[in-house]
């Protein structure tokens, strides 16, 4: 979301009003009288009334005005101590005598949502498309992208008619440098990740040390979307986060027709920091769409996301926090891996183990070490409140939010680290389920990838030229891969099976070696890369799975066709990943 500049600072230093409980009595006109309590569900609000002013404002001074009573006077919800000076000013603003009701914070801001919930909905989608309108995916494509891809066409029509081996053979040699340039690029960035073990080491002394007096207070928010099978467990999950719950927030995202999960958390009956937020209808129905409304209502210094299925460790928050009082104000966010409860159900969840073992313990750290733009994960991923509203929130017309969100901070310096904390989640364990997932993914990198080429030149300035290339073979040379993946696997099979002067009459011999090159050391610096994976987490038994990655992207190659084709007809179609298939318990 776009920044509010009627939103004050999130610091509980900067709140001078002490809190208000039910039985407190507060000095109004001189004499002391007992605040009596409000139920901000059953009462009735005067929208008109309590639209006049702002809804982040009331969240975060913990009032908000109710409605007006038959004697003129102002009937006002606050979950802090009114001193004289406030029932002044709050005269003095509404025009009337003001009458003050002891309600919850959670209350004012439950109330808030509903009393404002079209302007939170339009804000949570189109605040970053009207503040920057080229960092926004609402526009797939822009005129020029339009045009290029126009005369590209036709260009290659022509080319097809006039000279198809030409263009045959053109093609297939971009798309094998493509391939080798992206698989050489993660080569060399998890190597240096290998030799450099950058993540941001905390250890338990250091967790220990800190005083819970001390702490800031912390967001957490849980977009969950038919998801009842796996709620009680979430609840569980989170629950046993060492963090003093006092200044613990748990905002359970949920959207408004989610009935069944909504009835799934209240029969699990959570903890009182967890809140449920029904997030108000509005187009597109994406996670990143719930997440700002998410922002809109939190109060935490620091917020992080987590997924339904999430383990995180206990005390992944707190050594979040030293990570940011190390990292200092350009630290804008740490992210912490993640890894599978199920690794051993089957070979798909091996795959995907050995997978993010590899990304999370090599690649991320590569990256961190060489000052790269970081695509962050969907997940686990902490936050400076603040700089995450100066960024505008997350795009919630991209389907990959995370890794546009960590291309925004880069252009703008700030920087992602890594810490040693994991998030323990469910690997897919379907294939129907897991091309789901990856198209999703693959079109999202595709749609960041159109968004920060509009400007290329200007993205260039903001972040360097060795980080511009970068952002172009990990970002957009990730789906330019899968998509080559097929066509070469193919290519080089009918190479194998054919008549060598039937190959010669139609593709020249250089042709044909590029092809074999990139087939044998494209794929062998893959097959390398995931056997790395387990080393630093000595699931050594998962190594000799890693020969199948040449199948394991064959996946991915089928998720990236489909990924285009939703490009082109339902770009902004976020696409279910369904959770709790495993049969492992976590």
């Amino acid at each position: 979301m776009a920044p509010d500049p009627t939103r004050p600072s999130t610091s509980d230093a900067d709140r001078t009003d002490p809190p208000l409980d039910t039985a407190d009595t507060v000095d109004t006109a001189d004499t002391a009288e007992t605040v009596d309590t409000l139920d901000t569900e059953t009462v009735r609000f005067d929208r008109d009334l309590v639209r006049s002013g702002s809804g982040q404002r009331y969240i975060a001074e913990d009032w908000m005005p109710v409605h007006r009573r038959r004697d003129g006077s102002v009937l006002v919800a606050t979950a802090r101590r009114p001193t004289p000076d406030r029932q002044a000013d709050l005269e003095a603003e509404l025009g009337a005598p003001v009458e003050f009701r002891v309600a919850s914070t959670w209350g004012i801001k439950d109330a808030t949502l509903r009393v404002f919930d079209d302007i939170v909905a339009d804000s949570a989608a189109n605040d970053l498309y009207r503040a920057n309108p080229a960092l926004s995916a609402r526009v797939v494509f822009s005129r020029g992208q339009k045009i290029g891809g126009a005369v590209l066409g036709v260009v290659m029509l022509a080319a097809a008619v006039l000279a198809p081996a030409v263009l045959a053979s053109t093609l297939i040699a971009i798309v094998s440098v493509v391939f080798l340039l992206g698989t050489g690029f993660k080569f060399v960035v998890a190597m240096r990740g290998a030799r450099f073990d950058v993540v941001e080491r905390i250890t338990d002394a250091e967790v220990a040390a800190l005083d819970d007096a001390d702490l800031s207070r912390y967001t957490v928010l849980v977009p969950v979307f038919r998801e009842a099978n796996i709620v009680a467990q979430l609840i569980d999950n989170l629950g046993g986060l060492d963090y003093p719950l006092e200044k613990l927030e748990v905002l359970i995202l949920i959207e408004e027709e989610d009935d069944a999960t909504r009835d799934a958390i209240a029969a699990a009956d959570p903890p009182a920091h967890f809140h449920v937020v029904t997030v108000p209808k509005g187009h597109p129905q994406t996670k990143p769409r719930a997440c700002n409304v998410g922002l809109y209502l939190a109060s935490g210094e620091f917020l992080v996301i987590y997924d339904a299925e999430d383990t995180p460790d206990p005390d992944q928050l707190k050594k979040a926090v030293i990570a940011f009082e190390r990292g200092g104000e350009r630290t804008v966010c740490v992210q912490a891996a993640l890894n599978y409860f199920n690794a051993t159900e089957n070979a798909l969840t091996r795959m995907f183990t050995l997978e993010y073992s590899y990304w999370f313990d090599y690649m991320l750290a590569g990256l961190d070490h060489a000052d790269l733009p970081i695509p962050l994960g969907g997940t686990s991923n902490h936050f400076r409140t603040e700089a995450l509203v100066g960024l505008g929130g997350w795009d919630p017309y991209n389907v990959t939010e995370d890794a546009d969100l960590g291309i925004r901070a880069s252009a703008l310096g700030y920087r992602v680290g890594v810490i040693n904390s994991t998030t323990m989640e469910e690997a897919n364990t379907s294939i129907p389920n897991f091309v789901r997932q990856r198209s999703r993914w693959i079109k999202g990198y595709m749609q960041t990838t159109l968004v920060h080429a509009r400007r290329p030149l200007r993205l260039i300035r903001q972040i360097g030229l060795v980080r511009f290339a970068s952002f172009a073979l990990l970002i957009g040379g990730t789906p330019a891969t899968f998509l080559g993946v097929l066509p070469s696997y193919i290519g080089t099979v009918v190479a194998l099976l054919l008549p060598s002067d039937w190959l010669a009459a139609v593709f020249p011999a250089w042709v044909l070696w590029i092809c074999l090159f990139n087939f044998v050391i494209g794929n062998g610096i893959m097959v390398y890369l995931s056997m790395m994976g387990p080393y630093k987490r000595g699931t050594f038994h998962l190594i000799h799975w890693a020969l199948l990655n040449p199948v394991y992207w064959i996946l991915h190659s089928v998720a990236s066709y489909k990924a285009l084709a939703q490009l082109l007809t339902r770009p902004h179609y976020w696409e279910k990943t369904e959770h709790g298939l495993t049969t492992h318990s976590s």
